[in-house]
């Protein structure tokens, strides 16, 4: 039985990834599925740089504006809905074409990866939970180096969840998370699947991200905020560790000034795209795109992609 298709377009924060796909999306008769933590949250607009109707120009796109911000996202719920808007997608005629920057989430989707959900022992969590409350997200990490140091080098020591997910783990079946996860990603792909990582100079890129988070502050960064605030959106919840937001949340609680704000915002984004660059270099079966050699022409990347989409047989000439 033949594989049914997939294409992926991802890339760092800022690399183009939303304009393209949707310009894929209309030579090929795609439907897009957004890979992105924040632009699954209703009310987080200008923050998330959520793609706007006009941007869509007609294209459908899943997963966008779905969750309210007091609700839990996760890799295992992405990997549900994602399936369930895939099945949809398949029998609307359609070719999926997952865009967005979340590595993680396209890894599970892309190869079925079993994320083994941990319901066991909450009082260990709870322990967790409360050391680093006391002592600070940093002694959960410094844990998690002794017993599986791939994934301390993996996980950031702020992303807890994730931390306290390894942790656990390791606890309940004595292994690392990091091994159990290598395992899962040898696995073939149940897809037919064009896996395209855009990237550019990186000063190119830099630029990119501080022209985007001024045009964010300018777009009303702070009303939004102070709307979700508004709202009873508090610091700890997962819609609120989102980049822009958690730091803005902080401006407005007097714990930064706004130019300290904007700094750090920016400064963490750099370091964010950085490390989604790193993920990237770890995964296989990835054709990368370098918008340089194209001079970051859209027009002329989508000729080459559509090539190549043909080369591999998962589109035919009617494009």
């Amino acid at each position: 039985m033949m594989k049914q298709p997939l294409i992926i377009l991802t890339g760092p924060t800022a690399s183009g990834k939303t304009a393209l796909s949707v310009m894929l999306a209309k030579r090929i008769g795609g439907e897009i599925i957004s890979a992105d933590s924040m632009q699954v949250y209703r009310h987080m607009d200008v923050g998330s740089a959520k793609v706007t109707k006009e941007e869509m120009d007609g294209i459908p796109h899943h997963l966008i504006d779905v969750l309210e911000p007091q609700d839990a996202f996760h890799v295992v719920i992405f990997k549900e809905m994602a399936e369930k808007a895939m099945k949809q997608i398949y029998q609307n005629g359609h070719i999926p074409i997952v865009a967005g920057g979340t590595g993680f989430y396209i890894q599970a989707l892309l190869y079925n990866v079993d994320f083994t959900e941990n319901d066991g022992d909450m009082h260990y969590r709870r322990s967790l939970e409360m050391l680093a409350k006391e002592q600070g997200p940093g002694v959960l990490h410094e844990m998690l180096k002794k017993v599986d140091p791939p994934s301390a080098e993996a996980i950031h020591e702020n992303n807890m969840k994730r931390v306290i997910r390894a942790l656990e783990f390791y606890e309940k079946t004595g292994k690392r998370i990091s091994d159990h996860n290598e395992a899962e990603r040898k696995k073939e792909s149940p897809y037919t699947f064009a896996y395209y990582v855009l990237t550019m100079d990186r000063a190119r890129l830099y630029e990119r991200i501080d022209a985007r988070v001024d045009k964010m502050l300018s777009d009303g960064l702070e009303e939004e905020v102070k709307k979700l605030k508004a709202m009873g959106c508090t610091r700890d919840m997962v819609s609120m560790q989102g980049l822009g937001y958690k730091e803005m949340l902080d401006c407005l609680n007097g714990n930064l000034s706004p130019e300290e704000a904007v700094y750090i915002i920016k400064r963490d984004t750099r370091h964010f795209a950085k490390r989604q660059l790193t993920w990237f270099k770890r995964e296989r079966d990835v054709t990368w795109i370098d918008q340089e050699e194209f001079s970051c022409d859209r027009e002329r990347i989508l000729d080459w992609m559509l090539v190549d989409l043909e080369k591999r047989g998962m589109i035919g000439k009617q494009w």
